[in-house]
C-alpha cells in the first residue's frame, strides 16, 4: 500500500531573503469521529500517515521576527509530485495568490497559465500547478504573523 508520512509531506515554505521571517510549514488531514452525541464531525489532525486519494491541507505560519517592517514578503511553496493541488484551496488573507507549472520558473494567475500537451498550447489545470505562491499587498509590522493555506491530493 502506497501511503507518505508527514515528514515526506513536509516542505519548507521560501521568503525574500532579504527579510527576518520565522516560517513554519503543518501538514494536516482530515479525520472523521463520531462525537459523545453519536453524530459524526470532521476535524484535522496531524498527517502522519496519508493514503492515495486522501487530501492533505498545508498551513505555512510566517512572523516577522525582526525589529523593523518586512517589505515585498513572498512566501513559495512546492507541490510535490506525488500531490495535486486541490483547486481554488489557496488562501491568504491580503495576499495575490499565483501559480507555476513549470517548477518555479515563472509565476501568474491560474486562469492566466497555460502548458503544451502534444505540442498543444490548453489552459492549465490544477493538477499541472507545481508551485503555489503568496505576495503581500503590504508590509508585515514587526512581530506581526501571517498565514498562508493550501490543499492537495495524494495521488
Amino acid at each position: 500500500m502506497k501511503f507518505l508520512t508527514a515528514i515526506t509531506l513536509m516542505m519548507l515554505a521560501t521568503t525574500a531573503m532579504a527579510q527576518h521571517l520565522d516560517v513554519q510549514t503543518t501538514v494536516h488531514k482530515q479525520d472523521v469521529f463520531v462525537n459523545d452525541a453519536g453524530e459524526e464531525e470532521e476535524r484535522l489532525i496531524e498527517a502522519e500517515v496519508v493514503l492515495p486519494g486522501e487530501t492533505v491541507f498545508y498551513t505555512i505560519t510566517f512572523t516577522n521576527v525582526s525589529d523593523e517592517v518586512a517589505d515585498r514578503v513572498v512566501i513559495t511553496n512546492p507541490i510535490a509530485e506525488n500531490l495535486v493541488y486541490l483547486d481554488g484551496s489557496a488562501f491568504g488573507a491580503g495576499m495575490d495568490i499565483v501559480f507555476s507549472v513549470d517548477g518555479g520558473e515563472t509565476f501568474a494567475a491560474a486562469t492566466e497559465l497555460t502548458v503544451v500537451e502534444n505540442g498543444e498550447s490548453r489552459a492549465a489545470k490544477a493538477s499541472d500547478f507545481t508551485h503555489v505562491r503568496w505576495v503581500m499587498r503590504n508590509d508585515l509590522a514587526a512581530g506581526a504573523q501571517g498565514t498562508a493555506r493550501f490543499a492537495a491530493v495524494l495521488k
